[in-house]
């Protein structure tokens, strides 16, 4: 395996997780079903560069570089860039404009490229300068509080913001919950009734859809295909 990952918690209440990867060799992977958004870093040839990746509804195959450094951000749901909202980038990615060797222009100002190390200073003054918010309707829903707003209102709120209904972020994150217990190699009998899945031919095709693979493919190390970073997101209602 080729493509290397390392993950740690942040303190900030926005982030979910970061994660650092390299690469010994080029290579392909498969970048899984994600209902977060991202910022990554990467370096490649001695250029910097930095994405917006907005969340992704289905996997897909993607090239990666020799020797390449990426460092990544992982969204917590419900936190928005006002300006660049989640919902618009689903599918996609914004690739911001250099403004010097080592900085990109972000909302008409320069921003040096945060390090693996000092992310969390970077997301704390966006923070500070509101380009990072969290969503109230959303926050509430996935805590499942009570709001005085209609089904349809915060379906709509959802869509607009975070790309995707809230029934779709929980089929998601199911699926890469099942996706870790079968890279345990937890029989997938077991991963059906701990993921909730309603038989064998439920979760085989919720694996497939999210992840490209099935089940047996997963748990198969020969058959198996490079993924993207993948973690245990926190479980909404």
């Amino acid at each position: 395996m080729s493509l290397i990952f390392e993950e740690r918690l942040s303190d900030s209440p926005f982030v979910e997780r970061v994660w650092r990867s390299h690469s010994d060799e080029g290579g392909n992977f498969i970048s899984l079903a994600l209902s977060h958004w991202q910022m990554v870093v990467w370096d490649e040839d001695g250029k910097t560069r930095l994405s917006i990746r907005g969340p992704e509804t289905k996997p897909t195959a993607t090239v990666y570089p020799a020797h390449g450094e990426f460092v990544g951000v992982v969204f917590k749901l419900g936190t928005l860039m006002p300006h660049v909202l989640p919902g618009r980038l689903v599918n996609t990615q914004l690739d911001l404009p250099d403004a010097s060797r080592h900085s990109c222009w972000l909302h008409s100002s320069a921003w040096q490229f945060p390090t693996f190390e000092n992310v969390d200073t970077f997301i704390n003054r966006l923070a500070k300068q509101g380009m990072l918010i969290r969503d109230p309707v959303v926050d509430a829903a996935l805590q499942g509080q009570p709001q005085d707003l209609t089904l349809r209102t915060i379906q709509r709120r959802f869509v607009q913001n975070m790309g995707m209904t809230h029934g779709a972020i929980r089929q998601i994150e199911r699926a890469r919950e099942a996706t870790l217990l079968l890279k345990q190699n937890t029989p997938i009998l077991d991963v059906v009734d701990l993921a909730g899945y309603a038989d064998q031919p439920h979760l085989t095709r919720a694996i497939k859809q999210y992840t490209g693979q099935t089940p047996a493919q997963i748990q198969h190390e020969a058959l198996a295909s490079q993924m993207s970073f993948l973690f245990k997101t926190e479980t909404t209602p």
